[in-house]
């Protein structure tokens, strides 16, 4: 629960998936909440729908009233609204200490990765829910069911997803810890891997001895960590290997789009899962949720109807829609290794089609440090289309560019493309009925696929092919 002092708090960047969670569980615990940004993005208009007062831009005025103000991290001291609240005496406080504030005295659940994260979050979230758990939940995506990133509960159960970003994690309170995987990635935080792997050390050792650190025995970091941890508190292992007490065994496509599986503990079969999200990956993840809800006292049978019933989470492996024959998917993957996995799971769904593969690299640091891991990641993929690298927070270009990726790519169906607009109109001239075009990327890159539907529906109408 916040502080109730702080009656009226004030979001820095609130359109972001980081503050738009907390304004979220704010609002419905009771407190006054506004919140500013460069633009309005859809979360934020949610969140006026329920009460909150948004401001499109940054300006001193807009911190009037508030008894706290809260920072995104990708908000720079010297803005405008942080200067004010300084002057005026108002506490301001970056988004991993708030955070770390809300879990205090809660049941922290906090779900740490590379890769996995939101989704395994959004699974345990959804179990706990079906359960009557009634839980606050944070989630870097909004969940399909119930269509939000956020939630404040009623009990102490506090699910949140841990961001490694500027070890914004390392400022939580878990009782329970997982770690999906650890690869390096953020090398504008962790100039090496070496870097990345302490950051993800000193998350483990948060969880208390009477708590639960649950990893991922199929990642050879994340597993070796596990194993340092042992004899400190208790540590289970997940996956899809015979190293994993929680395992997924079996798995293959189903009818519904998704996966099954059986699931396993030590030698005991448990029963079958079905999932409506694809991937072996995913099989993965959800062995963590349910080791993790086995844990907080959830009964498999209704952790598997739970499961049965998870939607997934927008950007991941999202089907945006159907037109003339061309089916459109849109998944954050932002990392060599989220954009094989995304690739294989495709493959795996849609055998018999063409699968085209429009890719937004994001950050010129990461395209940079692992560009070689990049150009390897697009094998399951027959057509690849290169976009812009998107800078996010980033100015200096570190001498990399969409030309240099493509010339270290082998792919024989690879091409770069100037432009959003550029990739949409060479789609519509290229794509035939049965395509699959997969959108990637941690940027805008969603808007391809959404423009696209939109021109062959457009075609369509006009009675065009």
């Amino acid at each position: 629960m916040a502080d109730r002092s702080n009656k009226h708090v004030h979001l820095i960047g609130i359109g972001g998936a980081g503050l738009s969670a907390i304004a979220r569980v704010l609002l419905e615990q009771g407190i006054e909440v506004s919140g500013s940004d460069l633009h309005v993005s859809p979360v934020a208009e949610a969140l006026i729908r329920d009460g909150a007062a948004v401001f499109e831009g940054h300006d001193a005025r807009n911190i009037d009233g508030a008894d706290l103000v809260v920072v995104s991290s990708a908000v720079p001291e010297d803005n405008v609204e942080i200067q004010a609240a300084r002057a005026a005496r108002i506490p301001v406080e970056r988004r991993p200490t708030f955070l770390g504030r809300m879990m205090e005295g809660k049941r922290g659940v906090a779900v740490a990765g590379t890769h996995g994260k939101t989704t395994t979050t959004a699974m345990i979230a959804t179990i706990l829910l079906r359960a009557e758990r009634d839980p606050t939940f944070i989630v870097g995506g909004v969940l399909a069911e119930p269509n939000t990133n956020a939630r404040a509960g009623g009990s102490r159960l506090f699910v949140i997803e841990a961001d490694e970003y500027e070890q914004t994690f390392l400022s939580l309170k878990p009782e329970i810890g997982v770690i999906t995987n650890v690869e390096h990635d953020h090398p504008d935080c962790y100039p090496t891997f070496a870097d990345c792997r302490l950051a993800f050390e000193s998350f483990a050792a948060l969880v208390p001895g009477s708590g639960l650190l649950a990893v991922c025995a199929d990642d050879p970091v994340a597993r070796a960590i596990g194993q340092d941890n042992v004899g400190r508190k208790p540590v289970r292992f997940f996956g899809l290997g015979e190293g994993a007490e929680w395992r997924a065994e079996e798995t293959r496509p189903n009818f519904a789009g998704g996966i099954d599986f059986l699931a396993v503990r030590d030698a005991e079969t448990l029963g079958l899962v079905r999932l409506r999200v694809p991937g072996a990956h995913n099989a993965s993840n959800a062995m963590a949720a349910l080791a993790v809800t086995d844990f907080l006292g959830v009964p498999f049978g209704m952790a598997r109807e739970a499961l049965t019933s998870f939607r997934g989470v927008a950007r991941r492996f999202e089907v945006k829609g159907q037109a003339r024959g061309v089916l459109v998917i849109d998944d954050y993957a932002h990392h060599p290794t989220e954009i094989q996995a995304t690739l294989r799971a495709a493959k795996e769904r849609f055998p018999e089609r063409r699968i085209w593969a429009v890719w937004q690299p994001h950050t010129y640091s990461r395209t940079r440090q692992l560009l070689t891991e990049f150009a390897a990641s697009f094998d399951d993929a027959d057509r690849v289309m290169v976009l812009p690298i998107y800078p996010a927070r980033e100015t200096d270009a570190l001498g990399v560019s969409a030309q240099e990726v493509v010339e270290t790519m082998s792919h024989p169906g690879v091409e770069v493309v100037d432009s959003l607009e550029e990739a949409v109109d060479r789609l519509v001239g290229e794509v035939r009925p049965e395509d699959v075009v997969l959108t990637l990327g941690a940027g805008d890159v969603n808007m391809v696929g959404e423009q696209l539907l939109t021109r062959l529906e457009g075609r369509a109408d006009a009675g065009e092919w």
